[in-house]
């Protein structure tokens, strides 16, 4: 699952890379996307995912990419369904915001799983969201951050198309996304965690011993 991930990805940067609509919007949207790919690159040994987890996070990064490399306000399949559903925008941001509580929500969860932070897993079911919740809304700080620095480009990259509630409605897309996610994909995550075993466990327990000797 790995292997698939790194090529994967590669191919799917290298298409969103080559002539972009905005070459500086393309970079900012696309830092989140290179961010997890480093996370995973510099993760995958000691502490290995689920192929759940690497999925969802391929996903996301897809979602990014595509964003970066139209705009997220000008995605041309959200531009066409437009008139199809009688919509003023282009909501193909709220998808990304969606998978953005979605594709978190299981990272959480095995994170806080796997280090055993909570012996009650019914506290996952509203700390989860919660986290997820407090990243989007860490990322809005953010791209309000940018906007105010970058200015000329400021409009293209906060993709609110005139919305005045842009970033309030995109934090809601990401806590459904939490929901919903756990609500799906809770048993086959448990069953992914289980069969990583001995090896996940191996790795964790590594990993933990490294820091303690940091």
């Amino acid at each position: 699952m790995f292997k698939i991930f790194i090529s994967t990805f590669a191919v799917i940067l290298a298409w969103s890379a080559v002539q972009p609509h905005d070459t500086v919007v393309w970079f900012l949207d696309a830092i989140p996307a290179l961010a997890a790919f480093a996370a995973v690159l510099a993760t995958h040994r000691q502490f290995p995912l689920t192929p759940l987890a690497y999925g969802l996070i391929l996903a996301l990064c897809a979602l990014i990419l595509v964003g970066a490399h139209y705009s997220f306000e000008k995605v041309p399949f959200f531009e066409w369904i437009k008139p199809l559903f009688g919509l003023q925008r282009n909501n193909f941001d709220k998808l990304a915001h969606f998978f953005q509580g979605f594709t978190p929500a299981i990272l959480f969860r095995e994170i806080l799983i796997r280090f055993e932070v909570f012996r009650d897993r019914r506290w996952l079911v509203v700390i989860v969201p919660a986290l997820c919740l407090a990243l989007s809304a860490a990322y809005e700080l953010v791209e309000w951050t940018v906007a105010v620095v970058l200015k000329d480009h400021a409009e293209s990259f906060l993709a609110t198309q005139g919305d005045p509630w842009d970033a309030q409605s995109d934090m809601a897309f990401a806590l459904t996304g939490a929901v919903m996610s756990l609500a799906l994909l809770s048993r086959q995550h448990d069953e992914q965690i289980e069969r990583l075993g001995e090896q996940g466990r191996l790795d964790l327990s590594r990993l933990l011993r490294r820091r303690a000797g940091g």
